[in-house]
């Protein structure tokens, strides 16, 4: 398959099940709810060693939010219910109770229930209020700079974790212009986020590695520096890949979200230097959910 010239190879990404809730963040102002959720999401790039994924999904008009204000909606994904659990509970009271006029609301009522402000209340030592409004309770806490408002509990669902393609390409900045030209496009997508840095990765992954200790390893295949080293899967004239994860509600919004940010990062070309999309393929050890590229882009 090609698309404006640039190869879609006949491989799929490899993904695999999680657990998700969704947040939402509000404050005085869009910085501030911007700044609470961004530090909420922080050091959240992968499980192997965050505990958690996480990332903005979008912003939120003050039409959009429970109370009224500028918000923003954040999504935050485990390997497991009491993992997801954990971090949202800690994240939220590190990250949000101690951020100026924050207040912390569910952004998923169905599946399971996990705790928001049921715990977190107890930090207003005695002069914390419950409210039950339409069904829901929420917790005022005394703070300093006047109440910290939280909603008790979120909503946990199945998800996805690991959706991804490949950008490979002539030279590193082309690779990097693609993959910003595939976010920009990805980002208007509902129900995911891009979890890495600027929702891009330059160390992707294999499963595995020659030193015990370590579960994933660099995915030399697609090194450039190793072409003479390794089984290479790069032709001689790519010299930069760069890959974009995707995490999910549903594999249908993986779906999509890939399906975008392909055709943008194609619109580009090879006149620009972009010459193949590949995709993680770790031949089933990873998980059970697979997103074939030419199947995606047929």
């Amino acid at each position: 398959m090609n698309i404006n010239g640039v190869e879609i190879d006949a491989t799929f990404a490899e993904a695999f099940p999680m657990r998700g809730t969704r947040v939402i963040i509000t404050a005085q102002n869009a910085k501030w709810a911007r700044i609470a959720a961004e530090t909420m999401t922080g050091f959240a790039t992968s499980v192997i060693a965050c505990g958690c994924e996480a990332g903005i999904e979008r912003a939120l008009d003050p039409s959009e939010t429970p109370d009224n204000r500028p918000g923003v909606a954040a999504l935050i994904f485990a390997m497991g219910g009491k993992t997801l659990a954990k971090q949202v509970e800690t994240r939220a009271g590190q990250c949000i109770l101690t951020a100026p006029t924050s207040a912390l609301f569910s952004g998923l009522h169905e599946g399971e229930p996990i705790a928001l402000g049921k715990n977190l209340r107890f930090f207003g030592d005695g002069f914390q209020i419950a409210k039950r409004i339409g069904g829901r309770r929420y917790w005022r806490v005394p703070v300093m700079d006047g109440e910290f408002l939280c909603e008790e509990n979120t909503g946990m669902v199945k998800a996805v974790g690991g959706g991804n393609f490949l950008i490979l390409a002539e030279s590193q900045p082309q690779a990097l212009a693609a993959c910003e030209a595939a976010i920009d496009a990805m980002r208007k997508i509902p129900n995911v986020i891009m979890p890495f840095p600027g929702g891009v990765v330059r160390s992707g992954s294999k499963v595995g590695s020659k030193y015990k200790a370590l579960n994933a390893s660099t995915n030399d295949a697609f090194c450039p520096t190793l072409k003479g080293q390794t089984k290479t899967e790069l032709s001689p004239e790519i010299e930069s890949v760069m890959e974009i994860v995707i995490d999910g509600l549903t594999a249908e919004d993986i779906n999509q979200a890939m399906r975008v940010g392909i055709e943008a990062a194609c619109s580009l070309g090879p006149q620009h230097g972009i010459r193949r999309i590949s995709a993680g393929n770790y031949g089933g050890k990873l998980g059970p959910f697979l997103f074939h590229l030419q199947e995606i882009m047929a």
